[in-house]
C-alpha cells in the first residue's frame, strides 16, 4: 500500500474517531411522536418505537384504523376532522426546543364503510403547504406519508389539514424529530426560511423499504424513509453490494447509515449508463442529493471509474471520480445541487467517460419551498379574541394561521402582505349572516391595519364599542341588523378616512355625533335608520322629541324634584295659613275687654277736651291770663 494510500486512511480513521466523539458527547436529540387518536402511549414492534397518546392538541373525532401501506406504522388509532367542523384543523404542539426538525406525518383511512375510501386534503407545517394528497394515493407506498425538513423558531409546531371537499382528513401519526441545525444546508444563510419537502429517497440496490432505526442509524438523522430500487431499467442495470464498514458515512451534519451505501446499481456492458426518471410538479425548485460508495471489486484505485453527471441533460457534475473525491474505496461521497425544472420530469443520467459502467448508491430528491412570512402575532391574537366573544361556529374553523397557507385563508378574513414588517396583516373581516351572537372584545382594536368590518345580519349585543374609532385606517364599518343599543360614540368621528357607516336595523339611541353628521357633506355614505331613539341629523326625528333613555331619565328625575319641591310648598303655604288663622282666634277671644277699655279712652279724652274750651272761654271773658 502506498504512503498516500496509509495517510488518506489514518486521516480518516482521525475524521470518523472525532466524528464519533462528537456524537457520543452529544445529547438526544428531541423527539415527539404521536398515536393519533389514541388514549394511551403505545408501542410498535419491531423496534419498540414509542408513540405518545394523543392529548389536547386539536380537535376532530377519534376512530379506528385502516392502515394503507406497509410502511404505515402499525398503530390502530386515527383522528379525523368532518368538515363541519371547519375547512382547515390543526395539532399546535408547545414546548419544541428551537432547531432544525423533520416533521412527519402518517396518513390512514377510517375503519368504516360508510367513510370515504380516499380523502383528499392539503397539509401545511408552521403555515406552509407542503404536501397534497392526488387520487390514488392509497396505492402508492411513498404517499403514504407527507414530510417536511425545516426550522421551528418559536418554540412550538402547527401541523394543519385543510379539507378541499373530497372526504374528512385522516391522521394516523405525527412525528416531529430533531436534527442536525446544518442538515442538508445549501451553503447560505437563507437556508434556514426554506422548507424541504420530501419528494423520494432511493436505496439503490436493496430489496426491502427501510427506516434509519432499521439501520441502526443515528437519532440525529431523522429516522428517514429510503424506498427500495432494484433497477431503474429491468435489464440495463444490476446490483452490488458489500459487508465491509463504509467510511465518513454516518457524520455530522446528515447522518447517513452505513447501510445505505453497502449497495448499490451498476450499469451494464449492455447500458453502461444508468438513468433515473421521475415524475415532478413542474416550475419548481428541487434539491437533489446523490450518495456514492466505491464498494465494485473490480475498481481498485482513483482514474478507473470517471462518470459526468446530468440533470434533465444538463451536466450537473462533470468527471466524478468516487475514490478519488472521498479519499479511498469504500467511502461514502454525497454530492449535491439545485436545479429549477420548467416540465413535469426530472431525469438523472450517469454517463461514464473513464472505465465501462456507471455506480449510484441512493439518491434523495427535494421540493425547495420557501417559508410562508405569518401574519403579526398581535392580530392572530386579536382574531383568536373575536372568535370566542361572538361564538364563531365551528363550520368556520378560523384554526393556525389566519392568512397562510395562501391557498387556504381563514373564512371571512381578507388579508395583505407588509413589506416593511414582512408579516401578514388583516385588512378585512366579513363575517355577516353568519348567525353570530356575543359582543365585541377589546382586542379587534388591535387590528390596526383594518381597512373594512362587516358584522351585519348577526345578533351582536351590547354598546358600540369606543376603541373602534381607534382603528384609523377603517374605511368600511358595517354594524347594521344586530342588537346594539346605547349611543354612538364620540370616537366614531374620529375615523377620518371613514366612507361607510351602516348602524341601520339596531336600538341605538340619542344624538348622533356632530363630527359624523359633518361628514355627510363629504361623500360619505352613513345609514342611521331604524333606530327608534336617534336624532340629530335630517331624516332622524329631533333630538326635543326623540330622546335618549338617559335624557328620559334625566327628565324623570326632575320631574319627580319639582313634584317634591311643590309638595314642599303646598305644605309649608298650609302651615302659614294655619298660624294666621290661629291668631285671628286668639284676638277674637279678647276683644270685648279691649272694646271697653278703648271707649274708655276715648270718654276720657273727649272729657279733657271738654274742660279745656270751658277754661278758655272763661279766661277770654275774663281777661288774658298770666302766665310764668
Amino acid at each position: 500500500m502506498s504512503m498516500r494510500s496509509c495517510l488518506t486512511m489514518i486521516l480518516g480513521a482521525l475524521a470518523l474517531l472525532m466524528s464519533l466523539g462528537t456524537v457520543l458527547s452529544r445529547r438526544e436529540p428531541f423527539g415527539m411522536r404521536i398515536s393519533c387518536g389514541s388514549w394511551l402511549d403505545v408501542r410498535t414492534d419491531p423496534t419498540n418505537t414509542l408513540w405518545y397518546k394523543d392529548f389536547a392538541y386539536t380537535g376532530g373525532i377519534l376512530a379506528n384504523a385502516t392502515l394503507t401501506s406497509i410502511i404505515s406504522p402499525h398503530l390502530k388509532t386515527l383522528r379525523y376532522f368532518p368538515l363541519s367542523g371547519g375547512p382547515e384543523s390543526c395539532y399546535n404542539i408547545n414546548r419544541v426546543p428551537k432547531g432544525r426538525y423533520s416533521v412527519r406525518v402518517f396518513f390512514g383511512l377510517v375503519a368504516n364503510p360508510n367513510y370515504d375510501s380516499e380523502p383528499l386534503f392539503d397539509v401545511s407545517i408552521e403555515g406552509t403547504q407542503v404536501h397534497s394528497l392526488r387520487p390514488g394515493w392509497t396505492t402508492l407506498m411513498e404517499q403514504a406519508f407527507a414530510e417536511g425538513i425545516l426550522f421551528l423558531k418559536d418554540g412550538s409546531a402547527a401541523i394543519c389539514f385543510h379539507s378541499t371537499g373530497h372526504g374528512d382528513p385522516a391522521v394516523l401519526s405525527i412525528e416531529i424529530l430533531q436534527v442536525d441545525d446544518n442538515a442538508y444546508y445549501l451553503g447560505s444563510d437563507s437556508s434556514s426560511g426554506l422548507i424541504f419537502r420530501t419528494v423520494t429517497r432511493l436505496n439503490c440496490g436493496r430489496g426491502k423499504p427501510k427506516f434509519d432505526v432499521d439501520f441502526s442509524g443515528s437519532h440525529w438523522g431523522g429516522d428517514r424513509f429510503w424506498n427500495p430500487v432494484l433497477t431503474f431499467v429491468r435489464g440495463s442495470d444490476k446490483q452490488v453490494s458489500t459487508e465491509e464498514s463504509i467510511k465518513q458515512a454516518s457524520v455530522s451534519p446528515n447522518f447517513y447509515p452505513m447501510a445505505l451505501y453497502q449497495s448499490a446499481l451498476l450499469g451494464t456492458d449492455k447500458l453502461p449508463e444508468l438513468e433515473y426518471i421521475m415524475d415532478v410538479v413542474p416550475n419548481r425548485n428541487y434539491s437533489i442529493w446523490l450518495h456514492f460508495a466505491e464498494i465494485d471489486q473490480s475498481i481498485r484505485g482513483e482514474g478507473q471509474r470517471v462518470f459526468d453527471i446530468l440533470i434533465n441533460g444538463k451536466i450537473s457534475f462533470k468527471g466524478v471520480d468516487i475514490v478519488k473525491m472521498s479519499g479511498d474505496r469504500e467511502a461514502a461521497l454525497v454530492l449535491n445541487t439545485t436545479v429549477s425544472i420548467d416540465g413535469r420530469t426530472l431525469t438523472i443520467s450517469l454517463i461514464p467517460k473513464v472505465g465501462h459502467h456507471a455506480l449510484i448508491n441512493a439518491i434523495e430528491v427535494f421540493e425547495i419551498i420557501t417559508a410562508e412570512a405569518k401574519t403579526l402575532v398581535d392580530e392572530v391574537r386579536a382574531l383568536q379574541k373575536l372568535k370566542k366573544a361572538l361564538a364563531l361556529p365551528q363550520r368556520l374553523g378560523w384554526n393556525g394561521d389566519p392568512c397562510i397557507p395562501q391557498q387556504h385563508p381563514w373564512v371571512g378574513a381578507d388579508c395583505q402582505f407588509d413589506p416593511v414588517k414582512s408579516k401578514w396583516v388583516i385588512d378585512g373581516i366579513g363575517l355577516d349572516n353568519q348567525g353570530l351572537r356575543g359582543y365585541l372584545p377589546k382586542e379587534i382594536s388591535k387590528l390596526s391595519h383594518l381597512q373594512s368590518l362587516n358584522l351585519s345580519g348577526n345578533s351582536i349585543r351590547g354598546h358600540i364599542p369606543s376603541f373602534l374609532g381607534s382603528i384609523s385606517s377603517l374605511q368600511i364599518l358595517d354594524l347594521s341588523y344586530n342588537f346594539f343599543n346605547g349611543s354612538i360614540p364620540d370616537s366614531l368621528g374620529q375615523l377620518t378616512s371613514l366612507r361607510r357607516l351602516n348602524l341601520n336595523g339596531n336600538s341605538l339611541s340619542g344624538k348622533v355625533p356632530a363630527e359624523l353628521g359633518g361628514r355627510l357633506l363629504h361623500r360619505a355614505s352613513f345609514n342611521f335608520t331604524d333606530n327608534a331613539g336617534l336624532c340629530g341629523i335630517p331624516g332622524l326625528g329631533k333630538c326635543g322629541q326623540n330622546l335618549t333613555a338617559t335624557g328620559k331619565i334625566g327628565i324623570a328625575i326632575g320631574s319627580l324634584v319639582v313634584f317634591l319641591l311643590l309638595i314642599l310648598c303646598l305644605i309649608i303655604c298650609w302651615k302659614r295659613q294655619k298660624n294666621i288663622l290661629r291668631a285671628q282666634a286668639i284676638s277674637a277671644g279678647v276683644a270685648p275687654y279691649a272694646k271697653a277699655r278703648t271707649q274708655f279712652a276715648r270718654d276720657l279724652q273727649m272729657s279733657r277736651h271738654g274742660s279745656t274750651q270751658g277754661h278758655i272761654r272763661i279766661a277770654a271773658e275774663n281777661g288774658p291770663s298770666l302766665l310764668s
